[in-house]
């Protein structure tokens, strides 16, 4: 494959994952607060798996065999700048991982594996939006290969042509029983848009996403993926 065309692919890949963003968006500005929808099929089990919430209390924490909501970024861990006007929470491991990663969800990474996911995605009175995906490993060392497989996921976006969106250089941050990897994010300016970090505590693993921030701090991102980190465990 040419350069050229990996290129290509991977602006394919966003444009797709910038679509789906501004959609939740739309559904969430239009007021849409509640379970959603389900199929004849699965009508009792996606009404108790996907939830769109008012921001401002956190997000509702949902019961699941060893993972639930409350694992994820709530409403009160966002640093001055960002004011959170909604949520939506799914439990189906669907969302999409990141903006490098394009359609690929956390049920793709790790097979169908995990004992349980979480995902939420948050919407500020601003342009900006934040996204988490978690997964609950069956063993540590699943989880170690599902963090090395995200953080690879992240670094295939480091290299880029100039004047390219764009993953900048890899920090690490550790507290008791948790490691996080975090990356800012540039756009074709050079200014920082944000930032990605991969996240694992125990057997947990996560990815979390802001795009956009209220200040061109590199380190913006690294405050989220502290807060994140600490939520993981719960």
């Amino acid at each position: 494959m040419t350069e050229n065309q990996t290129v290509q692919q991977k602006s394919v890949r966003r444009n797709r994952v910038a679509a789906a963003a501004c959609f939740a968006a739309a559904l969430i500005t239009a007021g849409v607060v509640g379970t959603q929808s389900a199929t004849a099929d699965g009508a009792a089990h996606n009404a108790a798996h996907r939830t769109a919430v008012a921001a401002h209390p956190a997000a509702v924490a949902v019961a699941a065999p060893g993972l639930g909501s409350a694992a994820l970024v709530q409403s009160e861990d966002f640093q001055q700048g960002l004011n959170p006007v909604g949520a939506t929470v799914a439990l189906t491991g669907r969302q999409g991982l990141s903006a490098c990663s394009g359609e690929e969800t956390m049920r793709d990474l790790t097979k169908d594996k995990a004992t349980a996911y979480a995902s939420v995605t948050w919407t500020f009175d601003t342009d900006g939006r934040l996204f988490e995906s978690a997964a609950s490993a069956p063993t540590g060392t699943a989880a170690t290969t599902w963090e090395q497989q995200l953080v690879a996921l992240v670094q295939d976006c480091q290299d880029e042509p100039a004047g390219h969106w764009h993953y900048g250089a890899a920090h690490t941050l550790t507290v008791t029983g948790g490691t996080a990897h975090w990356y800012p994010a540039y756009n074709g300016d050079g200014a920082v848009s944000g930032g990605v970090a991969v996240l694992r505590s125990g057997a947990r693993v996560a990815i979390v996403e802001l795009t956009g921030q209220p200040t061109d701090a590199p380190t913006y991102i690294e405050g989220i993926a502290t807060a994140a980190l600490s939520r993981l465990p719960s």
